[in-house]
């Protein structure tokens, strides 16, 4: 794998492939977003990520695996990709650049392979994970999927629907080359829409529960209605409050 600007030399990225490290993806669900069983991921689907063309990709403190990343191989409008289904990290690695090691790692192993193109789906109130996707790996966001997952038993998702937007990560485009060589393309945008900070106390309060949704809510509206005008997410800006918005501009697809 390679060694990007300001890692963490004693974190190790390696690729998984024991039943035993497998089984520790399990447990690492458990510990990062408190999953009931009906939502955890087994064993067996990261075997089989592994052994049908996926990914799956750990993150070592020493002995002891802290995060991982997991992969399957798609197909749509007759191009192979793979989608990132799954990225966790415990909460004390966290703010450690962890997460965009782990992207890169597999944007190695994908680039490596062929791929072009990767793509996960992300909740577009969390702003920290909006602004890795967007501003620090040169995702864009074109489509909009309301309850995507349909009831999540994790507390961080505040009983909200799963609303997710698909990140797109044009592997070899300039956009994200220029970004990850420290030069990003300027961002022309048209229209913002913006997630207010506090969505995270809304979201754990049942008093203010009702602020989140209808927040996620406009938001939706306003992000579907600009996809469907032909727009994408093209950036992501936080603020010095900690508030995110989405930059939405023109997009056009590298020629594959």
């Amino acid at each position: 794998m390679n060694v990007y600007p300001k890692d963490n030399p004693s974190i190790e990225i390696h690729h998984l492939t024991t039943l035993e490290q497998f089984e520790r993806c399990v447990v690492l669900q458990l510990e990062v977003w408190g999953y009931s069983d009906g939502d955890i991921i087994p064993r067996r689907v990261f075997v089989v990520a592994q052994r049908i063309g996926g990914q799956v990709i750990g993150a070592f403190d020493g002995d002891t695996i802290i995060g991982f990343a997991m992969a399957l191989p798609g197909y749509r409008d007759g191009y192979p990709y793979l989608h990132s289904h799954m990225l966790a990290v415990l909460p004390e690695y966290r703010h450690a650049g962890l997460g965009r090691r782990l992207k890169l790692a597999q944007r190695d192993d994908a680039v490596a392979r062929g791929f072009d193109l990767m793509e996960w789906t992300y909740d577009p109130t969390e702003i920290k994970n909006a602004h890795l996707n967007i501003a620090r790996l040169g995702a864009i966001s074109r489509r909009y999927q309301p309850d995507f997952y349909g009831p999540s038993s994790s507390p961080l998702q505040g009983g909200l629907p799963t609303d997710r937007l698909y990140a797109e990560w044009w592997l070899n485009s300039p956009r994200v080359v220029n970004l990850l060589n420290g030069e990003p393309q300027p961002i022309q945008s048209l229209e913002r829409v913006t997630v207010p900070q506090t969505i995270y106390q809304w979201k754990q309060d049942a008093q203010r529960r009702n602020l989140a949704q209808e927040l996620q809510i406009s938001n939706r509206e306003a992000l579907q209605s600009a996809f469907r005008r032909g727009l994408a997410v093209v950036g992501y800006e936080r603020d010095a409050d900690g508030n995110g918005s989405f930059l939405l501009g023109q997009w056009e697809e590298p020629k594959r």
